[in-house]
């Protein structure tokens, strides 16, 4: 994937200050709004055709035990209700709404703008996503009840009935297909590596060497960096012990000089770039990945749903996947988004 080229003149965002202010925000925030019971049982009567979505949900589970490409390891569209999403729309008065594990502090991705706005409104790229869903399902694109999930929280959330699925930057991953299922991608990023702009690190590579990296507790670049530093594809030296609840902490840290580097998907870095012009991504994306919703492995209808809702979203180039990329992340992207759209989706099929 290319690198990213991004644009200097950015309002609102940068320096310490701001940072510690939306941090703060983001933890009072999820202390409130996670801290309630489990989403609506889905349980219910098994609609026609529900034999057929459990045969490919066992051929999931066998493809996550023999994975090599998690993102083709999703089950195939349909318009069709099941129990998941009967559990949603019978779900009673004020209480009947989506309930969706986000991020609240990812610039134009899922963030509550400190400069203005509608008050208390999320905003961003996988916020559009979210009213798009809830519009599809319950015919109102605001019927959604936000939780605010910490990276290492999202599958745990899901697990739990916590949420009925997370749209939160999260990559699709063989190792997380053993624990939730995915909707087919809706972007393609890869990790890169931020740091200030005056330091002498590089990319992903030997200038890492007696370096402090930050990474999110639980996030994919995590993983990545414990592999390779076993692996000898990361000098032995390099200190990856620094993790955080959320990618934006890692920011503070850098700003705050704790750190010296951060490594994180190159979407959420182009962003934080966006934030502080003081620091820059060093080198090309070192990865592949994709994107996807997550939801429980047995929620084969709602899984099947939001597929179908992903078709929609990107053949819609008035108020789809264009649109809300140019709105929010050509700013801190390239215009052309052509490296972030994902490849025509692949499905499970019966053998």
């Amino acid at each position: 994937m290319r690198a990213r080229h991004l644009r200097a003149r950015l309002k609102g965002w940068g320096g310490v200050g701001a940072m510690a202010a939306a941090c703060a925000l983001a933890l009072v925030f999820a202390l409130a709004v996670t801290c309630t019971g489990p989403v609506a049982s889905q349980a219910g009567a098994q609609p026609a055709g529900h034999r057929t979505a459990k045969a490919l949900t066992v051929d999931a589970a066998r493809a996550a035990d023999d994975c090599e490409a998690p993102e083709k390891q999703t089950l195939p569209p349909s318009r069709a209700d099941g129990p998941a999403i009967t559990a949603i729309k019978n779900r009673p008065g004020e209480k009947r709404k989506l309930v969706v594990g986000v991020d609240q502090n990812s610039f134009r991705w899922g963030y509550r703008d400190p400069n203005g706005g509608e008050s208390g409104r999320l905003e961003g790229f996988d916020i559009d996503l979210v009213h798009r869903i809830a519009e599809d399902i319950l015919g109102d694109p605001d019927a959604v009840q936000f939780k605010a999930i910490p990276t290492d929280q999202r599958i745990p959330a899901i697990q739990d009935g916590r949420v009925d699925l997370v749209v939160r930057t999260m990559t699709i991953n063989c190792s997380r297909l053993k624990d939730v299922a995915f909707s087919a991608p809706y972007f393609k990023t890869g990790q890169q590596v931020l740091a200030p702009k005056s330091s002498p690190v590089t990319g992903y590579d030997e200038t890492l060497a007696h370096r402090k990296v930050c990474t999110a507790k639980g996030s994919t670049a995590y993983a990545k960096l414990e592999e390779d530093r076993r692996s000898g594809d990361l000098p032995a030296s390099t200190d990856i012990s620094t993790t955080v609840p959320n990618q934006l902490d890692c920011l503070v840290r850098l700003q705050l000089g704790e750190v010296d580097a951060v490594v994180n998907d190159g979407a959420l870095a182009a962003s934080q770039a966006a934030q502080d012009p003081t620091v820059e991504l060093k080198g090309e994306a070192f990865t592949t990945e994709y994107y996807g919703v997550a939801m429980k492995k047995d929620a084969d209808d709602l899984v099947r749903r939001v597929n179908q809702i992903l078709v929609d979203f990107r053949q819609d180039t008035a108020t789809g996947w264009q649109a809300s990329y140019t709105k929010w992340l050509s700013a801190t992207m390239d215009d052309d988004p052509s490296a972030s759209r994902p490849p025509a989706p692949e499905y499970l099929r019966r053998s």
